[in-house]
C-alpha cells in the first residue's frame, strides 16, 4: 500500500520556482485592490501594462524572427518581456528603476528565457549609444515619448522597425497628414525621417495604475538609406514656417522682421565663407520703399488672436539628433541697406516664382513642399543653419 504524500512545512514553495507560495502564504487585503509588490513611481511613467492580449498583440506587431535582437525600453515587471522572449533571440532590456530591474530579475532567474535576457540599469536617454538591435519594443514612459522617438530615428545601423506605446495625442500627432488638425512640425519631422503607422488604441484601464490619458500604439519604420538632407536646415525652415501653422509662407518670411534678419546674417556669413563681395551700400529712400512694396495684409483667419493649435510646439526634438555643426551668427550690420533688399528678393523668388508656395500656409504643406522650398533657397544662398 503506497504511503500518503508526507506534508509539506514550506507551503508549497519549490526550489525552481520560490515564489509560487508567496501569494497563498500573504493574508488577503480587505481595505483595497491594489495588490502591487510596491508603489508605482508615476512620476517617471511607471504605468505597468496588465492586459496579456494587448501585451501580445503589441508583440504580433511587431513581426518579430528568431534571429531577431530587441530592445525594450522600460520593461517594469517584465508582462512584455515574457512574450518577446518567446520569439526573439534576445531582448536587451533597459530599466532606469532598480526596483523593476531587480523585479525582471527575479522573474527570469533559473529559467532558459533568463539566459537571452540581457538588463541594463539606467537612463535610456542619457546613454552614449544603444547596443546593437534589430527590433525596438516599448511601453514608453510618457515622458521621454519625443527624445526617445528621435534616439531611435538617429540610431545607425537603423533597427529593421520599433513599436512603441505613447498618450494618444502625441501618437497621433506623429502619424498626422497635411490638413489635420495636429499636424505640425514633429509629424513633418517625423515622416521625413520614417515610416509611421497607427497599430491600435489601448484604453487607460489596461495599466496599472491606470494613466490618465489614453494610449496609441504606432509602429516606426525608419528610412534606409537615411534621407541626405542636412538636418539644422530642415529643421531650422520648419521652424519658421510653423511658428503660426495657419499663416500663409509669404508672411512667415516677409512678414516677420526677425526671421529676415537671421537669414540676411546668414546669407552675410554665406557670402564670406565663399569670398562674394557684397554691396552694402545704404538704399536711397525710394529703392528703400520699392523693396518694402510686399502685400503684408494678414488673411481673414489670421486677423484673429492664433489659438493654442495654431502655435509651433515645444522643442519636440532633443539637440542629439541633430549633426555637429556651428550655427551661423547674425553679425553686427549698419542700417538696412542694399544686402537687405537683395536678400528680401531673394526670398520673394523662391516663394514665388521657384516654388509658388507664397499663399499656401504650413499646415497644408507636404514634405515635397518643404523639400522645394529648402533646395530653392539654398540655392540662392538662403541658408537656416
Amino acid at each position: 500500500m503506497p504511503k500518503p504524500p508526507r506534508p509539506t512545512s514550506n507551503g508549497g514553495i519549490t526550489k525552481s520556482n520560490p515564489y509560487v507560495g508567496a501569494a497563498a502564504r500573504k493574508p488577503a487585503k480587505t481595505g483595497g485592490s491594489n495588490n502591487n509588490i510596491f508603489k508605482m513611481n508615476t512620476d517617471i511613467g511607471q504605468h505597468i501594462l496588465k492586459n496579456p492580449g494587448v501585451a501580445q498583440a503589441i508583440v504580433d506587431k511587431a513581426d518579430l524572427k528568431q534571429s531577431d535582437i530587441v530592445l525594450e525600453i522600460g520593461p517594469g515587471t517584465g508582462n512584455l518581456t515574457a512574450r518577446i522572449l518567446e520569439k526573439a533571440k534576445k531582448v536587451i532590456a533597459v530599466e532606469q528603476d532598480p526596483r523593476m530591474a531587480a523585479e525582471v530579475t527575479k522573474r527570469f532567474q533559473g529559467t532558459p528565457q533568463g539566459k537571452r535576457l540581457e538588463l541594463i540599469l539606467g537612463d535610456a536617454i542619457k546613454m552614449e549609444k544603444f547596443p546593437y538591435f534589430d527590433v525596438c519594443i516599448s511601453n514608453t514612459p510618457y515622458q521621454i515619448s519625443s527624445p526617445l522617438t528621435f534616439r531611435l530615428l538617429a540610431t545607425s545601423p537603423s533597427p529593421r522597425s520599433c513599436i512603441l506605446m505613447f498618450q494618444r495625442e502625441f501618437a497621433m500627432r506623429l502619424f498626422a497628414k497635411p490638413g489635420d488638425k495636429l499636424f505640425s512640425r514633429l509629424s513633418v519631422n517625423a515622416q521625413m525621417w520614417a515610416k509611421v503607422d497607427h497599430v491600435m488604441k489601448v484604453g487607460k484601464n489596461n495599466f496599472n495604475p491606470p494613466p490618465q490619458v489614453e494610449s496609441n500604439v504606432v509602429r516606426i519604420t525608419p528610412k534606409n538609406p537615411r534621407p541626405r538632407v542636412s538636418y539644422d536646415e530642415w529643421d531650422g525652415l520648419l521652424r519658421i514656417c510653423f511658428v503660426r501653422k495657419n499663416r500663409v509662407l509669404r508672411q512667415a518670411f516677409l512678414g516677420t522682421t526677425s526671421v529676415m534678419d537671421m537669414l540676411e546674417g546668414n546669407y552675410r556669413t554665406f557670402c564670406a565663407q565663399n569670398d562674394i563681395l557684397l554691396d552694402d551700400s545704404p538704399l536711397d529712400p525710394a529703392a528703400a520703399e520699392a523693396s518694402m512694396d510686399v502685400d503684408m495684409a494678414p488673411a481673414e483667419d489670421e486677423a484673429e488672436e492664433p489659438s493654442a493649435m495654431d502655435l509651433d510646439d515645444e522643442d519636440d526634438v532633443p539637440s542629439f539628433f541633430k549633426e555637429p555643426a556651428p550655427r551661423m551668427k547674425t553679425p553686427a550690420r549698419k542700417a538696412r541697406g542694399r544686402v537687405s533688399a537683395l536678400v528680401r528678393a531673394k526670398v520673394n523668388k523662391v516663394l514665388t516664382t521657384d516654388t509658388q508656395l507664397e499663399n499656401k500656409r504650413a499646415r497644408l504643406c507636404d514634405e515635397g513642399d518643404f523639400l522645394r522650398m529648402l533646395v530653392a533657397f539654398n540655392e540662392e544662398g538662403i541658408h537656416f543653419a
